[in-house]
């Protein structure tokens, strides 16, 4: 008796926990409420962007990945980005000068860098991912998949573009590479290409490089794209087709002197830290489902 009540209590507050998030991010946001669903734990993460690190408040359920942008002193979120756990794979990775605690996510649709406040949490988001994903997949019989969207080299990480050395400037802006991830200037990227594991029918910036490997027929039948030639001005958002965030597809900071690491160390001491909700239902009970 003790533990039929025990679960509907768990039943009961995990709904209302997924509403709460779901209702975070407004009219806007996805439906998350589902049959066997249980929200795992949920916190803050600092999230490589084209111009730098910023803020995500990242939320870990048994089935999918939900991370957003905070807003207001973080009560409410937008741009909501569901990923399935089933086609995630997790790279661990050593310190680096701009984020500490760091390790990659990769998605067909698009790979990143997150770093977490401490080495603890790190280890808690991974190790619960991969448990998740793990069941996942045992379950269902899946084989995991085996093409990633490449990571983007960030905004700062060059000052010119890294295909013609032209340097930029607020009239000669960057942009990426959607198959190799470079920062690259708007004439060394008009070809646009189909990258059918990104998105299976709209055509995706590329620059002049990967456009040319793309034409031999080896590369055309691996990567599995459709060409299409050149494009002259912007009809949709062009950085909005990887990442979906309208925040990342801003005018581009200039400044030399951008320092993300001085930056991420001010955001990231007043965290809270990461909440693992309910270990004791969460590991036996909810990534069964």
């Amino acid at each position: 008796m003790g533990t039929m009540v025990e679960r509907l209590s768990f039943t009961k507050e995990n709904q209302e926990r997924i509403q709460a998030v779901e209702s975070s991010f407004g009219p806007l946001g996805r439906p998350l409420s589902q049959p066997g669903r249980v929200l795992i734990g949920e916190g803050r993460l600092m999230k490589q962007s084209r111009k730098g690190p910023q803020p995500k408040a990242f939320f870990l359920f048994n089935d999918v990945l939900v991370y957003g942008s905070i807003i207001v002193n973080g009560r409410w979120h937008k741009k909501q980005q569901i990923m399935p756990l089933e086609d995630i794979q997790l790279e661990d990775l050593e310190d680096s000068p701009s984020m500490r605690n760091q390790w990659l996510i990769r998605t067909p649709r698009k790979s990143f860098y997150v770093s977490a406040s401490s080495q603890e949490e790190k280890r808690a988001w991974i190790d619960h991912m991969e448990e998740c994903r793990s069941r996942l997949l045992q379950s269902s019989g899946r084989t995991p998949g085996s093409a990633f969207a490449v990571t983007w080299i960030p905004d700062q990480a060059s000052a010119i573009c890294m295909r013609c050395s032209h340097k930029f400037s607020l009239t000669h802006r960057r942009h990426h590479c959607r198959r190799c991830g470079f920062v690259v200037c708007g004439a060394c990227s008009r070809k646009r290409a189909v990258i059918q594991h990104i998105h299976p029918t709209k055509c995706l910036r590329v620059c002049t490089m990967c456009h040319s490997n793309l034409l031999r027929p080896e590369e055309e039948n691996q990567d599995v794209c459709r060409l299409r030639g050149d494009s002259t001005g912007k009809t949709e958002s062009d950085e909005d087709e990887v990442d979906g965030s309208s925040e990342e597809e801003e005018a581009e900071e200039q400044s030399d002197d951008h320092d993300p690491s001085k930056w991420m160390d001010s955001q990231m001491d007043s965290w809270s830290p990461y909440i693992y909700l309910k270990p004791e239902h969460a590991r036996p009970y909810s990534c069964n489902n």
